[in-house]
This record gives C-alpha cells, sequence and structure tokens, in this order.
C-alpha cells in the first residue's frame, strides 16, 4: 500500500508539469507534402505502369490497323547483286580448258500485290474492333487508378481525422487528470480516481500514436501511386469538406454502367471475335496475286548508271490460289474461332449483370454511409455535450469519475464511427464512378 502511496504522489505532482510539454510527437503530416485529389489522380494516371501498358495497347492495336489497311497496297522489294564465275570447260578436242573469271552484274526490281483475300477484309474489322477493345480498357484502367488513388487518399483523411479525434481525447484525459489530482489532494477524491485518470492518460497517448502510424502508412501508399520523388499526404483542406451529395437517379446510373468502360471493354472483345470468326472462314476463299519483275542482267560494273548497259526483261504474273485440303487446318480454326466468340460473347453478358449488380451493392453503401455519417455526427455532439456535463459534475463532486471516463469512452466511439462513415460513404462514391466511368458531380 505504501508503494502505491508513492505512486499516486508522484503521478498527482507530476499532472501540472505533463499540461506544459508535448505529450505526444507532432504530427507526421506536418513533414509531407500535401497534394489534392485531382492532382494525386492526375499523377497516378500519369505514371502509373498500368496506365502505361494500357496506353502502349491502343498504340499497338492502332498500329495493327494501319497495318491492316497496308495490307492492301503492293509490296515492293530491290535488288542488287554481283557473280563472279570461273572453272573449266571442254574443248573440241575433248581436253578440259580453262577459261577466265568473269563477273556478271544484275538489277531487279518486283513487286506484289493481292488483289482479294478472304481474310482480308475480316482483319481490318478485327484490328478497329481491337482498338476500341484497347481504348476502352485505357479508360477502365484509369478508373482504376483513380480508385486506388482515391482509397488511399481517404485512407490518409480517415487517419488524420482519427489522429486530430486522438489529440482531443488526450488533451480531455490530462484535463480529467489534472482534476481528478487536485481532488485526491484536497482528499475530496480517491487514488483509484487518480490512477484511472493516469490510465486513461495512457491510452490517449496510444490512440495518438496509432493513428500517426496510419497517418504514415496511408500516406506513404499514397505517395507510390502518384509516384512522387517526395512523400506526399493529403490535403488538410479536405480533411472536413461537408458533404454536399444529392440523391443520384438510379436508373440513370444503372444506364451509365451498363455502358461503363468494362462493358464497353467487353463489347469491343466480342466484336473482334466476331471478325476473327469470318476471317477463318474467308480462308475458303480462293486468292488472286498480281506481280510484276523486272530485272537486269550483263557485265557493266556500274550496274547500267551512265553509259553502261544490262539486258532487262520484264514479267507480269497472275495467280489465283485455291487451297482444297489442308490437313483440317481451316476446320479447326474456324472451331476455335467461334469458341473464342462464344466466350466473348458470355463474358459480355455476365459483365454487364456484374457492374448492375457491383452498383447497386455501392449505390446501397453510399445512402447507408451517407445516412450514418447524419446520425453519427448528432451522436458525436451528443457525447461532446454528455461529457461536458459530466466533467462539471465531476469537479463539483456530484459525478464520480467512472461516470466521466463512460462519457469520454462514448465519444470516443462516436468519434471513431463518424470517422468510419466518412471514408465508407467516399470509397463508395469512388467505386460508383470506377464502374460507370464518369465522375459524379
Amino acid at each position: 500500500m505504501s508503494k502505491l502511496r508513492i505512486l499516486v504522489a508522484l503521478v498527482v505532482s507530476a499532472a501540472p508539469l505533463s499540461a506544459q510539454t508535448p505529450s505526444v510527437p507532432a504530427s507526421p503530416a506536418d513533414s509531407l507534402k500535401p497534394i489534392t485529389l485531382d492532382a494525386a489522380v492526375a499523377a497516378a494516371q500519369l505514371n502509373s505502369p498500368t496506365a502505361v501498358q494500357a496506353r502502349g495497347a491502343v498504340r499497338t492495336s492502332e498500329s495493327g490497323v494501319r497495318a491492316a489497311y497496308a495490307a492492301f497496297l503492293p509490296n515492293l522489294n530491290f535488288s542488287l547483286g554481283s557473280n563472279t564465275s570461273s572453272g573449266q570447260r571442254q574443248g573440241i578436242d575433248g581436253t578440259l580448258v580453262d577459261y577466265a573469271a568473269a563477273r556478271s552484274y544484275s538489277l531487279g526490281l518486283n513487286s506484289t500485290l493481292t488483289l482479294f483475300d478472304g481474310q482480308r477484309f475480316s482483319d481490318m474489322r478485327s484490328a478497329r474492333a481491337n482498338v476500341d477493345a484497347a481504348e476502352a480498357s485505357e479508360v477502365a484502367s484509369r478508373y482504376r487508378i483513380a480508385l486506388d488513388v482515391k482509397t488511399a487518399y481517404y485512407n490518409a483523411l480517415a487517419a488524420r481525422e482519427s489522429e486530430s479525434a486522438a489529440r482531443a481525447q488526450l488533451e480531455q484525459a490530462e484535463q480529467q487528470l489534472r482534476a481528478a489530482s487536485a481532488r485526491v489532494r484536497a482528499g475530496s477524491a480517491t487514488m483509484s480516481d487518480s490512477l484511472r485518470s493516469v490510465i486513461a492518460v495512457g491510452n490517449a497517448r496510444l490512440a495518438v500514436l496509432t493513428a500517426q502510424n496510419e497517418v504514415r502508412t496511408a500516406s506513404a501508399s499514397l505517395t507510390r501511386l502518384v509516384a512522387s520523388p517526395v512523400p506526399v499526404t493529403a490535403s488538410a483542406a479536405d480533411t472536413l469538406d461537408p458533404i454536399d451529395y444529392t440523391a443520384l437517379d438510379t436508373a440513370q446510373v444503372v444506364a451509365l454502367a451498363e455502358r461503363g468502360p468494362a462493358v464497353r471493354q467487353a463489347e469491343s472483345q466480342y466484336d473482334a471475335a466476331r471478325a476473327g470468326v469470318r476471317g477463318a472462314r474467308g480462308r475458303y476463299l480462293p486468292s488472286v496475286d498480281l506481280s510484276y519483275r523486272r530485272n537486269g542482267t550483263g557485265f557493266d560494273s556500274k550496274f547500267g548508271i551512265g553509259d553502261g548497259f544490262l539486258a532487262y526483261s520484264n514479267t507480269w504474273n497472275v495467280g489465283l490460289s485455291l487451297p482444297v485440303f489442308n490437313n483440317y487446318a481451316r476446320e479447326d480454326q474456324v472451331i476455335r474461332a467461334q469458341v473464342q466468340a462464344d466466350v466473348a460473347q458470355a463474358n459480355l453478358r455476365d459483365t454487364r449483370l456484374l457492374a448492375r449488380q457491383n452498383l447497386v451493392q455501392q449505390l446501397g453503401v453510399l445512402r447507408t454511409a451517407e445516412e450514418r455519417v447524419r446520425i453519427q455526427q448528432m451522436s458525436v455532439d451528443a457525447a461532446e455535450e454528455d461529457l461536458r456535463v459530466q466533467q462539471q459534475r465531476y469537479n463539483l463532486g456530484a459525478s464520480t469519475l467512472l461516470d466521466l471516463l463512460t462519457s469520454q469512452s462514448a465519444l470516443n466511439t462516436a468519434r471513431s464511427a463518424l470517422i468510419q462513415a466518412r471514408l465508407d460513404y467516399r470509397t463508395a462514391r469512388a467505386q460508383i464512378e470506377a464502374i460507370i466511368g464518369q465522375d459524379l458531380p
């Protein structure tokens, strides 16, 4: 018991000093560069490896369209050569006679134009469909990146709000400790009040440190997503932004979801798969080629340039090719292309239904969170008023410390619930924007 009295005495004597010195480190957000949400999303959409890959897919598919159109143009090849020959030949008398080395030169130009190919038009339609799919995928990736950034950003906001709430909790706990210490010195309170107040201060300090660690973690995640060379965090101006959300037109949002980037990507993939089926069937049709060849040969070392001379020949050729049987290769390609088209069609149907399902779910979360924000804000106001009354009653000796700590705990719970409701609201809103591929007003 004597040791306990000594501990209480030390706590009581140290209470005034604790109010004069900072009890916890400064907020880690003070040393980080603030960034707005729009700037964070723009930076991530520019630097994210996923965004770079999506833009590269668009460029690749556009190049495929140019290649498909270029198939209608003739190819052109130029050749230049030199040949040296020497050896023996049989003479009139049957003996072998050496002949001197002779060097000849050749110059050639040839071109081929495919007049008809049953697969070429399908390849062109497939290439255009691939461009549409790549562009839809790029839009979808931008909103997926925006969703990741907004999630990290909102987590950083929630962590900063939690830190502010924890600091308010610490300040109130320190006030309780000073009040309990004064009553212990006056002999109107027991040692239990002082010990409980010390524990409350310790828990409040721990809550501040935990919130600060959450700020660091969320800010580090945000820094990686925006690819910033310096650590960044959510802007403090966004922390207390009021929610001015108005009810969405559900039918309109559902229609937007069914035309969202994921659905558009699935539609383009289905179009490309159907074009692949037509291309595979086009292999049953003949191909017609027109070719031209001009060759010059002679002994002029200048290849006929200037005063030199080469003997030229011109050749035109029209060819038709119709494979009658190619070991079941065409039939196999048609079946594989048809299977891919069936899979793409099923994927399109499922993507539409999934978009509708996710939208209904997130709309419910959004509206529930919006209502929770209003209710929890009122709960915080009521808990603050209850704590104020209990603090005055305790100072006057009309209430026990247990009543005061109960009010404090209720206020801490209400603050945490309010912060979580705000986070759920913001996250659900970002989820809806990713589904419909548009920013909500």
